[in-house]
C-alpha cells in the first residue's frame, strides 16, 4: 500500500528506468558484437552490432519523449504533453528504417565480395546475446504494458528485433562454417535476412504511435467500460454517446449522458460531476472527463 512517503510512481518514470537499463546493456552490446564481428571474420556480426547502436541512440529518443510526456498541462498545452510519447515511437521506427537500410547496403556489398570463412567462436557469442536480448525484451515489454507506453512497448520490439536479427546471424555463419569457403557469403546473406526483419519490425513501432497521433478509436471493451460506469451513476437514464482518445499516459472521456429532461440545469450539473467522479475513480488513467448532458428521452426533444 502506498503512503505519502512512497508514492507510486509516474508512468514515465517507471518507462524511463527501464530505458536507461536497456540503452546500457545495447552500448555493452554494440561493443561486444562489433569487436566479434570484426576480429571474426562476421559480418552479420558487424551489422548486429549496428542495430545494437541504433537502439542506444533510438533509446535517447525515447528518453526525451517519457520526460516531456510526463509534463503537466500548460498554456501551450491545455491538453498536456503526451503525444510527445507517441511521436517519439514514430521517431524510433524511422531509426530502424534506417538501420535496416544499412545493414542491407553492407550486405550486398559483401555478398559481392570475396572475404574468410567467420571465426567458429562467433558462434557462442551471438548465444549469449540472444539469450540476453530475449531477457531484456521480457523484461522492457512488461513495463511497457503495465504503464500503457506506445514508445516503450516499440522499445521492447526494438530489443526483440535485435535477437531475431542475433538468430539469424547464427543460422549465417552455421552455414559458412558447415560449407567451407564456398558457403563464407552465408553469413552475409544473413545480414541481408536481418535487414528485413528490423525494417519489419520498424512498421510494427510505427503503426500503433501513428494511430495514437491520429486519435484512432479506442477498444470497444474499453469504451464499454466507461459507459457502464457512467450508467451506475443516480439520474442518469441513458448514454447517447462516448468517445475516448489516448495522450500518451492519459485517456480523455468525452461523453454524452441523457437524464430526465424535467430535471434543474442544477441537477444535471451534479450529476454531470458524479459520472466525471465515477469514471475517473474507477479508471485512475483517465486524466479528464467531459460530460455534456441531454435531456431524456432524446428522441422526444424538438
Amino acid at each position: 500500500m502506498s503512503s505519502p512517503l512512497s508514492p507510486t510512481p509516474h508512468p514515465a518514470d517507471q518507462g524511463i528506468k527501464v530505458v536507461k537499463h536497456g540503452m546500457g546493456f545495447n552500448f555493452v552490446l554494440a561493443i561486444i558484437k562489433g569487436t566479434a564481428g570484426f576480429l571474426g571474420n562476421s559480418y552479420a556480426l558487424v551489422a548486429d552490432a549496428i542495430e545494437s547502436a541504433s537502439d542506444v541512440l533510438s533509446s535517447m529518443v525515447v528518453w526525451i519523449g517519457l520526460r516531456t510526456a510526463a509534463r503537466p498541462p500548460d498554456e501551450d498545452h491545455p491538453y498536456g504533453h503526451g503525444k510527445a510519447e507517441p511521436v517519439a515511437a514514430v521517431i524510433v521506427s524511422l531509426f530502424l528504417v534506417a538501420a535496416s537500410i544499412l545493414i542491407a547496403v553492407e550486405a550486398i556489398h559483401n555478398i559481392q565480395t570475396p572475404h574468410p570463412v567467420p571465426q567458429s567462436w562467433t558462434l557462442w557469442v551471438i548465444v549469449a546475446v540472444i539469450i540476453g536480448k530475449e531477457v531484456v525484451f521480457r523484461y522492457v515489454m512488461s513495463t511497457a504494458t503495465a504503464i500503457d507506453s506506445t514508445a516503450v512497448k516499440g522499445e521492447a520490439q526494438h530489443h526483440r528485433a535485435d535477437a531475431i536479427t542475433s538468430v539469424a546471424a547464427f543460422i549465417g555463419i552455421a552455414i559458412a562454417l558447415w560449407g567451407g569457403e564456398d558457403y563464407a557469403s552465408a553469413d552475409d546473406w544473413a545480414a541481408l535476412l536481418a535487414s528485413s526483419f528490423v525494417a519489419w519490425n520498424a512498421y510494427n513501432v510505427f503503426r500503433p504511435a501513428f494511430k495514437e497521433l491520429m486519435d484512432e478509436a479506442q477498444p470497444k471493451e474499453l469504451v464499454d467500460e466507461v459507459v457502464s460506469i457512467a450508467m451506475t451513476v443516480n439520474g442518469v437514464e441513458a448514454i447517447e454517446k462516448c468517445f475516448v482518445r489516448k495522450m500518451g499516459f492519459d485517456y480523455f472521456v468525452d461523453i454524452h449522458v441523457e437524464v430526465d429532461g424535467m430535471r434543474t440545469v442544477t441537477e444535471g450539473h451534479d450529476i454531470a460531476h458524479r459520472v466525471k467522479d465515477a469514471i475517473m475513480a474507477a479508471k485512475p488513467a483517465v486524466y479528464d472527463v467531459l460530460t455534456h448532458i441531454e435531456p431524456y428521452p432524446h428522441h422526444h426533444q424538438l
